[in-house]
């Protein structure tokens, strides 16, 4: 499972022009919302919120990754957003975000969901790829970023 296989055009939301930590979160649980592996959005809501409260998702470098293990969803379900202005996540490296991941999984694929957010880091994490993501004007130049950057990784 690559990336760019659960990502698609209407997952992808570019330069959103948001102000708080709690306007993106409800942001990202809208742009999932209709995906058809969620089974119930507001179950989804409750238990990314859970996990945001026992520690801040802002992983350093400008990312955000809001994400929960779940049944509010039946398979893995990922979104990303860009953002127009710098925003306080509560990072762990205290710097703002402007790349934002959402990522949920069936509670039975534990293995999974370390597998995906150890990729989306690792991907993420280099400043290169970063601003590439962030200069994308399209989401379908964001999709064609993932499969160039992953073709050389193994499947999930």
């Amino acid at each position: 499972m690559k990336i760019e296989s659960l990502l698609s055009a209407g997952y992808i939301a570019l330069n959103l022009e948001l102000e708080t930590k709690s306007q993106v979160i409800d942001a990202m649980l809208s742009i999932v919302a209709g995906h058809p592996g969620v089974k119930d959005a507001a179950r989804l809501r409750t238990d990314v919120l859970r996990r945001e409260q026992e520690m801040s998702t802002g992983i350093g470098k400008n990312i955000a990754l809001p994400h929960a293990k779940t049944p509010a969803v039946t398979q893995p379900v990922l979104a990303l957003a860009t953002l127009k202005r710098d925003l306080n996540f509560d990072a762990i490296d205290n710097e703002p975000v402007r790349i934002v991941f959402m990522l949920a999984t069936p509670e039975t694929m534990l293995a999974e969901h370390l597998k995906l957010l150890g990729r989306i880091t690792r991907l993420a994490g280099r400043s290169d790829f970063r601003d590439r993501l962030i200069a994308e004007v399209s989401p379908d130049g964001v999709l064609a970023l993932f499969r160039e950057e992953e073709k050389d990784f193994p499947q999930i």
